[in-house]
């Protein structure tokens, strides 16, 4: 992929999610340093405020269902 030039799976993933709200945590400030996830039956889209128009990343309800399971336990938390 040549650089400035968008690759047409994200298009193609951003097409997909376009109709699904996207939402960020209700802690989140208004500085913009944060992240939306858009939930469909199929995908959890997610991608930097800071940039919305480029890249999603995504993965599997059941993926997502397990990272948010480890947050809330503290896995992730710094030592």
């Amino acid at each position: 992929m040549q650089l400035g030039k968008r690759n047409p799976f994200v298009e193609t993933i951003r097409e997909h999610l376009a109709p699904h709200t996207w939402r960020k945590s209700s802690r989140t400030t208004d500085i913009g340093q944060c992240v939306e996830v858009a939930l469909t039956g199929r995908a959890v889209g997610i991608r930097d405020t800071k940039d919305r128009a480029g890249g999603i990343l995504t993965v599997t309800p059941t993926v997502w269902a397990g990272f948010v399971e480890r947050l809330k336990t503290g896995d992730y938390d710094r030592g």
